[in-house]
């Protein structure tokens, strides 16, 4: 199916039997699941098996599509929610199932939707997640900082609030998350950096909400994750033709 609204689009928290890949044709997408969170561009797409609560919010005007898989299709699809990229087969093979009415599939309807499965099983996956730890102290930790992504506490600061010691506080986290405590706001602070960039925010007031006072060492942050500077990548507000690596 696809969608299509002149307003931004929020789906609250939300779980069904079928499982669904979902992205947008042009914009940004945030998507939140319990294992962790995603922005994701046009250029991809997110993949939530049966069951798993997740929830979406566009950045401006929605256009968007669906795909639902009965979820005795689901057994040689991937297990855990991820973001793949959307093949140009991928995007064909889903704008001709769009057109379809309800009912039962024919022949060339049942081929098409096993190129769609074929296209889910294959695709790789992409960093753009951001994973959330499972330990309750840490996850306390990676909350806080979502809220407050200026804020500019250290890891014994961090540890000292949460009950654990500053050892402990970056060992597990690096185990549960793949990245360090610091790694991890800045990644937090890119994918919201994107956010921002495709809702038309200047770069400056991007850099002091994220807590940085140098603009300029923002833009070279920036860069060095993305490849391009926030004003380059503005300017196609997260459009296909981005090749994002966060």
């Amino acid at each position: 199916m696809h969608i299509s609204q002149p307003q931004q689009r929020v789906t609250a928290a939300h779980r069904h039997a079928s499982g669904q890949l979902f992205g947008a044709m042009r914009g940004l997408l945030s998507v939140a699941a319990d294992s962790g969170q995603w922005v994701v561009p046009a250029s991809h797409c997110v993949w939530m098996p049966p069951h798993h609560v997740h929830a979406l919010r566009s950045h401006g005007p929605f256009a968007g599509w669906s795909v639902y898989v009965d979820e005795t299709s689901c057994a040689d699809l991937p297990a855990a929610p991820c973001v793949m990229r959307v093949s140009g087969l991928l995007r064909e093979a889903v704008g001709r199932a769009s057109a379809w009415d309800d009912g039962p599939l024919d022949a060339r309807q049942e081929r098409v939707a096993a190129v769609i499965l074929d296209e889910i099983a294959a695709a790789p996956h992409e960093p753009f997640g951001l994973p959330l730890p499972t330990d309750p102290r840490l996850l306390r930790v990676a909350r806080a900082i979502l809220d407050d992504l200026a804020d500019e506490r250290g890891v014994e600061t961090l540890a000292a609030w949460a009950g654990v010691s500053p050892r402990t506080l970056t060992r597990r986290f690096t185990a549960e998350t793949g990245f360090t405590p610091s790694a991890w706001r800045q990644r937090a602070r890119i994918l919201r950096a994107l956010e921002l960039l495709a809702t038309g925010q200047p770069v400056t007031m991007i850099a002091l909400d994220l807590g940085y006072d140098n603009v300029s060492a923002f833009i070279a942050m920036f860069k060095r994750v993305m490849g391009m500077t926030p004003g380059r990548y503005g300017e196609g507000h997260g459009s296909e033709s981005s090749n994002i690596g966060v």
